[in-house]
């Protein structure tokens, strides 16, 4: 009769083991990631481990457990709830489980799955909350990969969380009514105000804005979270982004944050363009704060996602002045900027002991005033300088740094869509930078990074920036 792949070969269950006596025997690495496992519980290790490994005996004596240094005998699993059979020696193992059914124990023989009563699941631990991922015969390394995918979704200070949450039951049964005003309160405990300032690790906080909630359970608490969508590549946003964005009602987003990103939110989000590219502004950054203070007192929980890193040319700081004002709650969630995903695409040193240990993030033009800003003796004494949004006027900040004693020879890395598959990349000297205003190819975000540690980056896979350039101009932007 064919196998029905619908149904579970294996039920998943929790098994109660405070204070059980749970035995493993073996003297080496099957052993030891045993003991790691159920380490992780509240049971009493028993580990006979008559030759065991210094690892082993290392962890045996650091976490309590008990030690057997007999050869096994069945006697070793008397009051046990759990047998692991662990040694490797496939004869040896075939006893203790022979020994453990005798004896009524449910048994597990690693890596020997036609022995066991039993599997143990890859864990995701956030005690008191566990989640348990098994595959059944798909294997262990499918296991361990959705354990891992699953880990990065789940917040570290779940557990404290939902340790504070149990605080709160009784009151929340008592002072709420059942259906949406309880499930209300749920959701915004583990989303909401608690939640963010458990992650903080402030559970007075906490407990504060749990009691609030039950004390006003009609109050809208909004929140805006300014975001750091990082220099375009999905994969470099934070897990502290990818699970606001998860969570979030409306996402607010710049024009230069790919869609690829912005589709890493929750799927029914509302989703808002506000982004500014040169020359054309979808919204202007008064309207923005204003969108983001009547979103927030509506009680939705607002992503505004910005290229880059917020505060470094995001103009994250009128926004945080508008949400203070107006008395919104706010958190700042900080994104890989687009000077740092330059430097690891051309595998450049930003600082470089013995040539620079100082650098200056700054915008082209910056220096297109009267007089140099004062930066501008950081980059003469050897500091490496980002410029964002300088294609546009590469040849005025040449010219100026130049004309203020920059060596005309000082290293430059230009790279435009930095982080993105489809980069390039261009290398030169100062005096080559004017080249960049005139080249007609370059549609997407521009970094330049000056300065000597420049000379230590991989060229391998550059163009050199004095070739012929193309007279066409193109908008230029750029991702802070």
């Amino acid at each position: 009769m064919p196998h029905d792949f619908s149904k579970l070969n294996a039920f998943p269950v929790f098994m109660r083991v405070e204070g059980a006596v749970v035995v493993i025997v073996g003297d080496g690495e099957e052993a030891l990631a045993k003991a790691r496992l159920l380490g992780q519980s509240s049971a009493a290790l028993r580990i006979v481990a008559p030759d065991a490994s210094q690892d082993l005996l290392d962890w045996i004596s650091a976490n309590h457990a008990a030690h057997i240094s007999h050869a096994y005998a069945r006697a070793h699993l008397a009051g046990a709830t759990l047998v692991f059979a662990a040694s490797g020696d496939e004869e040896l193992d075939r006893r203790v489980v022979e020994d453990a059914r005798t004896l009524g124990i449910s048994v597990n023989a690693v890596d020997r799955p036609e022995l066991c009563d039993f599997f143990t699941p890859a864990l995701v631990n956030r005690a008191p909350v566990a989640i348990a991922i098994g595959t059944e015969g798909a294997g262990p390394v499918l296991a361990q990969m959705i354990r891992a995918r699953i880990d990065r979704m789940l917040s570290p200070s779940l557990g404290t969380l939902a340790s504070l949450a149990v605080g709160f039951r009784d009151a929340a049964e008592r002072l709420l009514p059942k259906g949406l005003p309880r499930r209300r309160f749920w959701r915004e405990f583990f989303e909401g105000a608690p939640a963010r300032a458990v992650a903080g690790g402030d559970v007075s906080r906490a407990h504060a804005a749990a009691s609030a909630m039950l004390g006003n359970p009609e109050r809208n608490f909004g929140h805006v979270a300014l975001v750091g969508a990082g220099p375009g590549a999905e994969d470099l946003l934070t897990l502290r982004a990818q699970r606001l964005l998860m969570e979030a009602d409306v996402i607010l987003h710049d024009a230069l944050v790919p869609e690829a990103v912005v589709a890493m939110g929750r799927r029914d989000a509302e989703r808002i363009a506000v982004g500014k590219r040169k020359g054309c502004h979808s919204k202007s950054q008064s309207e923005i704060n204003a969108l983001l203070v009547e979103l927030g007192r509506e009680g939705k929980r607002v992503v505004r996602l910005k290229s880059g890193d917020p505060l470094v040319f995001g103009r994250a700081g009128e926004e945080m002045a508008a949400l203070r004002e107006a008395g919104i709650s706010y958190e700042v969630v900080p994104g890989v900027t687009a000077a740092f995903a330059a430097a690891a695409d051309f595998e450049l040193p930003l600082t470089l002991r013995g040539v620079t240990s100082s650098m200056v993030f700054t915008t082209g033009h910056d220096l297109k005033g009267g007089s140099l800003p004062d930066w501008a003796k950081l980059a003469i004494s050897g500091a490496t300088v980002a410029v964002y949004m300088g294609r546009s006027v590469a040849a005025e900040v040449a010219g100026r740094l130049i004309a203020a004693g920059l060596s005309p020879d000082t290293a430059v890395a230009v790279v435009e869509n930095a982080s993105l598959q489809g980069c390039r990349r261009f290398h030169g000297t100062l005096a080559d930078l004017p080249a960049l205003e005139e080249r007609r190819d370059l549609a997407g975000p521009v970094m330049t990074i000056i300065g000597d540690a420049v000379a230590g980056a991989d060229f391998s896979r550059s163009q050199a920036l004095a070739a012929i350039p193309s007279r066409q101009r193109v908008p230029e932007e750029a991702a802070p």
